[in-house]
């Protein structure tokens, strides 16, 4: 299919829809056994720059019998046109409609993009709901940190993967190959997924509700079904499939740089990140690894920045040495090297000096909590003085640019909590002006980003309440009026936003029956600052019959059946409970490496790219 340029020159950014990038895959559509689309909900700037992508796309296309394209949400603009116009949804490679693909893998990044799933089923020509997709449509599978909580896409997708894309996949692709040479439809194919313990299939279990609305039961209605499914899991990371050279797009995208993921997982537990949580255990790549994939990666892009990906790159164990290689390699090419997250008491005078020797960046950190109390609450493990300390040692080096991340909302949080963040980050404005004069280039730039806290699956505030839109909000505008240095940027999140996040993290599979209302009122792009309607979610849960407060604004009782407990992270529920009553008083948990806090997951044990 050939876009005509009638429609690409009426259209914002029409390279997002033409394909034909750098490094991109070409192979003959009739010669492979599995055409797979990889599909990422949101427009196309946003998707390239997912390294999960990029990873998982090269990954497939190793394989000489599968073909891996890939399609976005196409912005509002493109979609009029195309549904005007009688042009399905497509792939970039080569064109064709995605109702022609063998199966279509759904990445799910973020809650907000469950709208933009149905969207572009319903563009590709394919009915929405599961049940309505017989043999004549492809498999619908999703993936990503969502997966861990399937529930509310339930009636939408066929099944999921749980867990490391790169560890397992290759096993539902063999055994779609098989079930497609013996003849074998959907329904066969489905059946036989279930021999793999990290795949779910939704179709295959039932729930039941109690009258004050919560599970009364959840239980496979087929014997095959495993009654938990566990995550995939890819224990050496060094040995893990990564890409030699990354696709290189034609515009610029969110994130314009190649990346190496220094490690996965975390040690810290903050007991508000599902991440450090659902990755466990930390796996680190070693630095001839790491140095020898940025070494390709530049090689064969031409990029002049690399990032250094993890949830805290300066936890590496070998992050000097890394540096140190790394430093020597991008001054030679007048490469950057940007550090997306950083923890302020392990960044050393050492460490930024290697880093500096190329050419500088803005550093990010995340105090995440304006006051010790709190910090201690959530288990960030930082002090005042560490943090002030790292800010120093930063300006000391000649960043004079910083972003620090906070939260509003968190579990326990006082209005002195949340008064903190003025606080602490004027401290750190001040941290600044004690440099000489001659020190000081230009003005310190210090940018400031309140989030709303949303509680996730999988860490110890799952059963937490979540703030009301009002209770965000007044505290989003007391610390704001707090804030008297011009040098300070606050920025915070819509809090209407955060609630319809909390109700779809933490939801069953009745708010199928929400999102399905929400995208057939014509929401898309919810994400989307300028797109989103807090009123047509607000609606579609009273059209459901469902009460959203019941989903965002309730405790719950740690004897609760949750709509993800037939989903195996690996950490044990008995310590998320342990640290929920350590959140309660206060007290902190060491991190992985000063003592053992008996997750359930063994660090020590060699788990093979099995699964949990």
């Amino acid at each position: 299919m050939k876009i005509p340029d009638s429609i690409l020159l009426n259209v914002e950014k029409p390279a997002r829809y033409v394909g034909g990038e750098i490094n991109a895959a070409v192979k003959d559509p009739g010669s492979v056994g599995v055409r797979f689309a990889f599909c990422f909900p949101d427009v196309y700037e946003i998707g390239m720059s997912c390294l999960g992508l990029q990873i998982l796309y090269a990954y497939l296309n190793e394989r000489p019998d599968v073909f891996c394209e890939r399609a976005f949400a196409p912005w509002t603009d493109m979609e009029s046109l195309m549904r005007k116009n009688g042009i399905p949804l497509f792939a970039l490679e080569t064109g064709d409609a995605l109702k022609d693909f063998d199966i279509l893998g759904f990445t799910l990044q973020y809650e907000m993009s469950y709208t933009n799933v149905l969207n572009m089923l319903d563009l590709a020509g394919l009915p929405v709901y599961a049940a309505e997709r017989g043999d004549g449509f492809p498999a619908v599978c999703a993936g990503g940190p969502c997966a861990c909580n399937p529930e509310p896409m339930a009636d939408f997708v066929d099944f999921f993967y749980i867990g490391d894309g790169e560890a397992r996949l290759y096993d539902i692709l063999d055994i779609y190959s098989e079930n497609k040479k013996s003849g074998g439809g959907k329904a066969a194919f489905l059946r036989k997924l279930t021999r793999l313990p990290f795949v779910y299939v939704p179709r295959f279990y039932d729930a039941e509700y109690a009258a004050d609305g919560a599970l009364a039961g959840f239980s496979p209605n087929i014997p095959e079904a495993p009654r938990t499914v566990r995550r995939a899991f890819a224990a050496d990371l060094d040995k893990a499939y990564f890409p030699e050279k990354t696709l290189v797009p034609l515009i610029e995208i969110a994130h314009d740089r190649v990346a190496v993921e220094v490690f996965r997982g975390c040690i810290r537990g903050c007991r508000f990140c599902q991440a450090g949580f659902i990755c466990r255990p930390v796996r680190e790549r070693s630095v001839g690894t790491l140095a020898a994939q940025a070494r390709a990666l530049l090689s064969a892009s031409g990029y002049d920045e690399i990032s250094l990906l993890s949830l805290a790159s300066s936890d590496y164990t070998g992050f000097l040495p890394l540096a140190d290689a790394l430093a020597d390699m991008c001054v030679k090419n007048n490469v950057n090297i940007s550090l997306p997250s950083s923890r302020l008491d392990a960044v050393t005078l050492e460490g930024l000096e290697k880093i500096g020797a190329a050419r500088r960046s803005g550093l990010t950190f995340a105090p995440e909590a304006g006051t010790q109390r709190l910090r201690d609450a959530i288990n960030k493990g930082l002090t005042e003085d560490e943090i002030l300390r790292g800010c120093r040692l930063a300006f000391e080096n000649g960043w004079d640019k910083l972003k620090l991340y906070f939260m509003l909302g968190l579990p326990t949080e006082t209005r002195e909590d949340a008064e903190g963040i003025a606080r602490l980050s004027e401290k750190i404005v001040d941290e600044y002006y004690k440099l000489p004069p001659e020190n000081r280039r230009r003005a310190v730039s210090v940018g400031v980003s309140a989030a709303c806290f949303v509680p996730k699956p999988f860490t110890p505030f799952q059963w937490a309440r979540q703030d009301t839109p009002g209770e965000f909000e007044d505290k989003q505008k007391a610390v704001n009026s707090l804030i008297k240095k011009k040098q300070i940027r606050f920025n915070y999140h819509d809090a209407k936003t955060a609630v319809i996040e909390g109700a779809l993290a933490r939801g069953d599979r009745r708010l199928g029956r929400v999102i399905y209302n929400v995208w057939h009122a014509g929401a898309s792009f919810d994400a989307w600052t300028e797109r989103f309607r807090f009123g047509t979610w607000e609606k579609a849960f009273g059209d459901a019959g469902l009460d959203m407060a019941f989903y965002t604004s309730r405790e719950r009782d740690y004897g609760e059946i949750l709509p993800w407990d037939h989903i195996g992270a690996g950490v044990s529920k008995e310590f998320l409970i342990r640290e929920s009553e350590k959140a309660k008083a206060g007290t902190p948990t060491p991190n992985c490496r000063e003592g053992c806090g008996g997750c359930g997951i063994s660090c020590g044990e060699r788990l093979g790219n099995g699964h949990l």
